[in-house]
């Protein structure tokens, strides 16, 4: 079984990104780990903390696809993303 992840894409505005963080935080992802000295925190980019969150929810959401749809700014991979080793996004089976 494959791990998936949604992330956020490359490109997109940091106001956008910042949107999609406000959604998936404030409709039950677990965004603990991208505050200030969370787990995820570093590297402290928006859209790091947006994938992060995008994930979150994702995953909270049983890898449902619509729930990895914010207008096109975010893609499901099968890769986790690049970030430090102190922090582990969680992941869904296919």
């Amino acid at each position: 079984m494959d791990a998936s992840y949604c992330v956020c894409k490359s490109g997109v505005s940091d106001s956008v990104l910042q949107k999609n963080i406000d959604y998936a935080c404030g409709n039950g992802a677990d965004c603990a780990a991208i505050h200030q000295n969370g787990t995820c925190y570093n590297p402290n980019t928006v859209k790091d903390h947006c994938s992060y969150a995008v994930n979150s929810y994702y995953q909270k959401q049983g890898n449902a696809p619509s729930s990895c749809d914010y207008g096109g700014t975010v893609t499901v991979t099968s890769n986790p993303p690049n970030v430090s080793s102190s922090c582990v996004y969680p992941s869904g089976a296919k």
